[in-house]
């Protein structure tokens, strides 16, 4: 079984300075030892909202680290300080609109001003780059999506979608706990379980 590559990115003035403590990165380990199956690692960076050093970053993760998937935390809004879809888009080679679409329909269904959120998809290469925003409970309704009262599943999230994204664009199979997130892969391209 192939090992996923994931580069974890949180973007804030404040927590890369030390001012308080970043809980971007820890809310997305928490959610991937949760929802994979698969065998993952993991390369983390806390960066300051600075275009050029996000970028740096991001195309460090990409084309040095090897990352297969890689998700940013903050900087998403419409503050002078947000640069995050900015430093994404400088960086891709492709851009997949769905998956911004799909997080602020996520969020609508929790908070009105999810549509100030600008969170793009993007390719680079080998490497899928999906901004997320900074909060660890709407980190988790993204990725996950959103459930009615009855728990139903009524918006999926956005890595229902992922694990066929990455065997696109030949990264490995992925496979999650359909507890936490069914992956969606069309039948043809379909493994049996290992």
């Amino acid at each position: 079984m192939n090992l996923l590559k994931l580069g974890l990115l949180s973007i804030s003035d404040r927590a890369s300075q030390g001012v308080y403590e970043d809980a971007g990165l820890p809310a997305l380990e928490d959610w991937f030892a949760r929802a994979l199956k698969s065998p993952w690692q993991a390369q983390k960076r806390l960066v300051p909202d600075e275009q050029p050093v996000i970028e740096r970053a991001l195309i460090e993760l990409c084309d040095i680290a090897g990352c297969d998937l890689v998700l940013t935390t903050g900087g998403t809004g419409p503050a002078p300080r947000d640069v995050t879809p900015e430093a994404t888009l400088a960086v891709a080679h492709k851009v997949l609109p769905g998956f911004g679409e799909q997080m602020r329909q996520i969020s609508l269904r929790f908070v009105p001003t999810a549509i100030l959120s600008r969170q793009a998809g993007v390719v680079r290469g080998r490497s899928l780059i999906l901004n997320l925003p900074g909060q660890p409970k709407a980190i988790r309704e993204t990725l996950e999506g959103a459930r009615g009262d009855d728990g139903r599943l009524i918006v999926p999230g956005i890595f229902a979608a992922v694990p066929y994204c990455l065997d696109l664009i030949g990264g490995p199979y992925v496979e999650t706990d359909e507890a936490v997130c069914k992956a969606f892969r069309p039948k043809s391209a379909q493994r049996p379980p290992a």
